[in-house]
């Protein structure tokens, strides 16, 4: 218990699935947490789970900057600094590259690339004034090699993972550390439905959102003091190769 007390999180994409997850654990860990996210109703029920005292709902479009401009402000003036960001939120979205067209190359850039971008850049002033914070950019297995009829998400998640390094690059001289986590496939709202095959993965599952927010606990925490323009994966060994049938 208390591995982040006192620090303070900005989570986007955080009312429901994995940024729902991570708020809990970091709030459970002492943290206080805005949640960021388009989804107001499930927003504010996680705010009231978690209770006001650790907790806060901003509505964020992370296609608008202005929007994170007042998440990082809203942080400020609730909890009295920023000490952790999650860039959480995205989407995708499915064709062959031949069929997928300009606009879902545009939508997805924007909220999975962009969007990440934004939210950096905006909380870059308050992030220096923690004197020891960590930003966690959530990528994908989709940034460490191709994935078929995903050519806008592995193009963004591909992004994302250059940007942190980048990022870790010009923000270390203010002990901003700055990782990507590229997780496999887990079961939240946006893989329900999904039929995933498992099969060949070497731990022949999906993985479990809580899986995902024990890597981010670690991030957020002074634990990973000396980690930055790293990637962190956690995969149940997608990336590590085909597994053998199970016979």
């Amino acid at each position: 218990m208390g591995r982040v007390s006192g620090k303070v999180a900005l989570i986007s994409g955080a009312a429901r699935g994995m940024g729902a997850e991570h708020a809990r654990l970091l709030v459970q860990e002492g943290a206080k947490v805005v949640i960021g996210d388009l989804l107001e109703a499930e927003g504010a029920a996680l705010v009231e789970e978690l209770g006001a005292e650790n907790a806060a709902f901003v509505r964020l479009d992370v296609t608008d900057y202005g929007q994170w401009e007042t998440a990082v402000q809203v942080a400020v003036d609730t909890f009295g600094r920023l000490d952790v960001l999650v860039n959480n939120a995205g989407i995708a979205n499915f064709a062959l590259i031949e069929d997928y067209t300009l606009e879902q190359w545009r939508q997805i850039i924007d909220i999975n690339l962009n969007g990440v971008f934004y939210g950096l850049k905006a909380a870059i002033p308050a992030l220096k004034e923690s004197g020891a914070a960590s930003v966690i950019n959530i990528s994908s297995t989709a940034g460490l090699k191709g994935v078929p009829a995903l050519p806008g998400y592995t193009a963004a998640k591909f992004g994302v993972r250059g940007l942190s390094k980048e990022a870790a690059l010009d923000l270390g001289r203010y002990n901003i550390r700055v990782n990507s986590v590229h997780p496999g496939n887990i079961r939240t709202p946006m893989t329900d439905g999904l039929g995933v095959d498992q099969s060949r993965v070497a731990l022949g599952r999906m993985g479990e959102s809580l899986e995902l927010s024990n890597l981010i606990l670690f991030l957020a925490s002074d634990e990973s003091s000396f980690s930055t323009g790293a990637e962190f994966v956690a995969d149940g060994g997608e990336t590590a190769g085909l597994a053998a049938p199970v016979e």
